[in-house]
């Protein structure tokens, strides 16, 4: 018992053993969302003429994650230490889409499910960055999206876009990444409103 004892002691005293800590779960980490351009509804003079479904964006493992990504070179990735977006980045993107076209009174429904078997169109997109970039004493955040959409009556892609967002954030600090990030997806998800509006006929000018 006492060379057992003894034993015990010796483990927990080797600079391995820091490792045990991690049983402890992982440090706290503050939570974050990103809002959409608008949740002001907006009259495009029209009837409603489609239901839209939105669906999971694709995104590569890195990006497929709840973890705020920061790139210190083109051929390292790292994430925050002390942050987390709220759900996945896929699923915060197909959030901010849900909320962007739902203000639009153009649809008679968008959602990330069509209401019955199927919708008029479905929104296909693929993540190709999600991430700031180190870049001096600050970083850049870079967003970018490929995108389908696609008239679920035939299976016909009506349109496709590439779409790209940056903002400048002054540090590399959270406090300062976070609002940065805030307005490159406003601006990711005004581009790809405004090209989703105008792949069903509707022009987005005309919206008030």
């Amino acid at each position: 018992m006492r060379l057992a004892a003894a034993l015990l002691v010796l483990t927990l005293t080797l600079p391995g053993c820091a490792a045990l800590r991690a049983l402890e779960g992982e440090p706290d980490r503050d939570v974050f969302e990103l809002r959409p351009p608008s949740d002001v509804p907006r009259s495009c003079g029209r009837g409603r003429l489609a239901e839209l479904v939105i669906e999971p964006p694709k995104a590569r493992g890195t990006l497929d994650t709840d973890r705020i990504m920061i790139r210190p070179n083109q051929l390292q990735t790292q994430y925050l230490p002390d942050a987390r977006w709220g759900d996945t980045v896929p699923v915060t993107l197909q959030t901010l889409l849900v909320r962007g076209f739902a203000v639009y009174d153009a649809f008679t429904h968008v959602g990330r499910a069509p209401l019955g078997a199927a919708g008029d169109y479905a929104l296909i997109s693929e993540i190709n960055d999600f991430n700031a970039e180190v870049a001096g004493q600050g970083a850049v955040i870079k967003l970018s999206v490929d995108a389908q959409m696609v008239r679920e009556m035939d299976a016909r892609v009506v349109s496709r876009g590439h779409f790209t967002a940056t903002a400048q954030a002054a540090t590399t600090k959270t406090a300062d990444l976070i609002p940065a990030f805030d307005a490159a997806g406003q601006q990711l998800v005004a581009q790809m409103t405004d090209w989703g509006l105008n792949a069903v006929g509707v022009n987005p000018a005309r919206c008030r």
